[in-house]
């Protein structure tokens, strides 16, 4: 298999750290070699975090270069934009719907952008998750992370059930059945 790379990238509190550690234990109960790479910026107050995850056959570096990703997972909409370059051309983009607005746009000194979508769909195929919406309804807005996680594992290759599985061994016992329902409901999408 050739190496494939994906980038996860937040928001500070939205769960990509999570996220990447069901896709790395995943690729790892595949038996591929998995690297990984986390970006902290002010993550802890609200800021960009960005996680790199390689796996294939042997991997020698987590690094993902501008045009190398295969899917960028982004749980904002304008961390999406930020990390366009990255997708491969043709690449694929799971984003959720969800807008956070950054201290300059917060302060009043920039706006928001506006075609965000139509900028990634030039580059990319684009899936939208209306994550926050899905886990408000399963009862728990913590676990948007995981419906975006079951959008991107629909088109994996992956059995269902062995996302299930690594899903019940990598989060903790007491949030197991909204995280399970969060990710079937993103599977289901």
């Amino acid at each position: 298999m050739n190496t494939k790379s994906v980038m996860i990238t937040g928001v500070g509190g939205q769960g990509t750290l999570l996220a990447v550690r069901v896709l790395g234990n995943m690729a790892l109960r595949q038996g591929y070699d998995v690297k990984v790479s986390e970006v902290h910026g002010m993550s802890q107050r609200g800021g960009s975090v960005v996680t790199y995850l390689r796996y294939g056959e042997r991997v020698y570096s987590p690094i993902i270069e501008k045009g190398e990703a295969d899917v960028i997972l982004a749980f904002e909409m304008l961390e999406a934009l930020r990390s366009l370059p990255y997708v491969k051309k043709g690449g694929r983009i799971v984003v959720n719907d969800q807008k956070i607005d950054p201290m300059p746009v917060i302060t009043g000194a920039a706006k928001y952008p506006e075609g965000i979508l139509e900028k990634l769909g030039e580059r990319a195929e684009v899936t939208v998750v209306p994550a926050i919406e899905i886990a408000e309804e399963v009862g728990n807005t913590r676990t948007a992370n995981v419906v975006l996680l079951g959008s991107y594992a629909k088109t994996s290759g992956i059995p269902k059930e062995e996302w299930l599985e690594v899903l019940k061994e990598t989060v903790p016992a007491k949030f197991i059945e909204v995280n399970i329902a969060a990710f079937e409901r993103g599977y289901a999408l």
